[in-house]
């Protein structure tokens, strides 16, 4: 399971500048796309060992520099999610009052806590450290969230508070030989319907087996001979009676169950067309990388009015991901349960399709000869090779010259090529562009074994059903 660390502290101590500076020199996976709704909270670090989500409660709004009461639960949220929190403060400021109250209700949380002392350029860290050592938070570290100074030691020490190391062989509690399917949604728009209604249809149903995660449910079964796995996040409510902050759908559940999958099943509601939170869900599961589908919930309650209504929408709202897949479903009336699935699993086949380095270099040779790229203070850009790299997104490295200054719309037409010409559905595709010659020329793509293994349980099911 990926870790959690959250960055909690009061308000201008720098926290949103910290999460820039962390998952961003860590490349992290951020969209942007035109039309996106983009959650700002939310981030990967990603290093040699690791792969961590990120939260930021730098987006929550405070009341006159105190902690209102939505925002103390909304932190508290954050701060039960995680694993590991970040307690930043100002060193140029000082410690102040809220700080000793955001110190005083973590340690009644009893967690893992790093105190960062943060704005700590030209300053004796040393004096600082002692005047916040009253906090009492053994770890400690001071940094410049603005200008990266120690960063990579704050990662150094987060991982080794986290102490899990991402080893591709067990990354996953899967079975080599199953596909899985994460079910994601905001709340109430038929999840556990979905499933309920899937298993009952099918009759397959041979275990429910705990998920490793606090809130996921692995449903085991049988399905056209392909041992499949749902991943079920539906249902999910506190024991206690819970605020309706509190109650809002979670990215971190989304996130956890999407990291676990091979696809995904986005359900939206269709009565309430596409919302913003449907709109950044999406644009989580493209940041992951996964093959996914849309399945268009409630659907047989629209009159058709309201269903040219929500195509119109999806045209409008989705334009920046043209390739998804969209199936109108009834969860409730069991309506095309298995086209869902059987789209996410196709989306899933194609994200894990091999292209040979000289079957995307013709291409490109190709593209460039029909439409060239556009010349750039009197000299044409020009793309030279290009190779795989990765599945899940399926990842082309495109070796040229000036190929920083390639337009953005040249890149969606190439991009848009490589998905018509190879037959990539249902999966998001990355374009990497790099200058000088292909390093890779003559060599085979060389997989870890966590790809091994999902590309030999691709196989597999491809052979099964020819």
């Amino acid at each position: 399971m990926l870790p959690i660390v959250a960055i909690v502290g009061r308000p201008n101590v720098g926290k949103s500048t910290l999460f820039n500076q962390l998952t961003g020199t860590t490349a992290a996976l951020v969209a942007d796309f035109e039309g996106l709704t983009r959650d700002r909270i939310y981030g990967h670090i990603q290093s040699e060992n690791n792969e961590i989500i990120l939260i930021d409660t730098g987006g929550l709004d405070f009341d006159h520099g105190e902690l209102s009461q939505t925002i103390q639960e909304q932190t508290a949220t954050a701060i039960e999610e995680a694993d590991l929190i970040c307690f930043l403060v100002d060193g140029r400021e000082g410690l102040a009052n809220s700080d000793r109250e955001v110190a005083l209700d973590l340690r009644k949380k009893d967690k893992d806590t790093i105190l960062v002392i943060n704005k700590v350029e030209g300053m004796s860290t040393e004096n600082l450290e002692a005047e916040f050592y009253s906090l009492g938070f053994k770890e400690m570290i001071s940094i410049s969230a603005k200008r990266g100074d120690y960063c990579n030691e704050l990662i150094d020490l987060i991982e080794q508070k986290i102490d899990q190391p991402m080893d591709d062989s067990s990354a996953r509690e899967l079975d080599e030989n199953e596909m899985s399917i994460a079910l994601v949604g905001r709340p109430n728009v038929g999840k556990s319907t979905f499933i309920n209604s899937f298993i009952k249809e099918d009759r397959l149903l041979t275990q429910n087996r705990p998920g490793t995660t606090r809130d996921s449910i692995f449903i085991d079964f049988n399905y056209k001979g392909t041992s499949l796995v749902l991943i079920d996040t539906a249902g999910i409510r506190k024991k206690k009676k819970v605020d309706e902050t509190i109650e809002k759908f979670s990215v971190v559940k989304a996130l956890q169950a999407i990291d676990l999958s091979d696809s995904v099943v986005v359900i939206i509601d269709a009565s309430e067309g596409i919302t913003d939170q449907d709109l950044s869900l999406i644009g989580l599961v493209i940041n992951s990388g996964r093959a996914f589908c849309i399945a268009l919930n409630k659907y047989d309650l629209l009159d058709d009015d309201q269903k040219e209504q929500l195509e119109r929408q999806i045209k409008r709202r989705l334009k920046f991901a043209s390739f998804i897949e969209t199936v109108e479903i009834s969860a409730l009336k069991s309506m095309q349960l298995k086209k869902a699935i059987n789209t996410a699993i196709e989306s899933a086949k194609s994200s894990m399709q091999d292209v040979t380095t000289s079957k995307i270099s013709a291409l490109i040779e190709k593209l460039t000869q029909t439409k060239p790229p556009p010349y750039v203070q009197g000299r044409r850009i020009k793309l030279k090779y290009a190779t795989q790299v990765n599945h899940q997104p399926p990842t082309f490295i495109i070796y040229g010259t000036q190929t920083s200054k390639l337009r953005d719309n040249y890149k969606r037409f190439l991009e848009s090529q490589i998905r018509k010409a190879f037959n990539f559905k249902g999966t998001p595709i990355r374009l990497i562009f790099k200058d000088g010659e292909n390093p890779f020329a003559g060599k085979r793509n060389k997989l870890t074994m966590r790809q091994w293994k999902k590309r030999r349980r691709i196989i597999r099911m491809r052979k099964k059903k020819k």
